[in-house]
């Protein structure tokens, strides 16, 4: 099934495309087949919709980063499907003032 181009992601550790549901369209790498990481990704992105960021909907949520020790997890919301993709994360350390 087509990832829809998130395979081609070239730092990507791991790729899920959700239906809005959660039901899993495509997945590789890290994340190839993980029902549940689809799972907890779904709940969080439809209880980040429930959270008013305006008060105009159109500006609903588009994208969340999530970064868990040294991955973050890039979710964007789009053409009603969860795209997500699993990369390694190292922050910058913080330039002294």
């Amino acid at each position: 099934m087509a990832a829809h181009g998130i395979d081609r992601i070239s730092d990507s550790l791991g790729y899920l495309v959700l239906t809005e549901d959660g039901a899993v369209i495509s997945s590789g790498g890290q994340l190839e087949n993980d029902e549940m990481t689809a799972t907890k990704i779904t709940k969080l992105v439809h209880t980040a919709y429930k959270i008013p960021v305006t008060s105009d909907r159109k500006d609903s949520l588009k994208r969340v980063s999530v970064i868990i020790g040294d991955h973050i997890f890039m979710i964007t919301v789009s053409q009603h499907k969860i795209f997500v993709s699993k990369r390694h994360y190292s922050p910058q350390e913080p330039v002294p003032a």
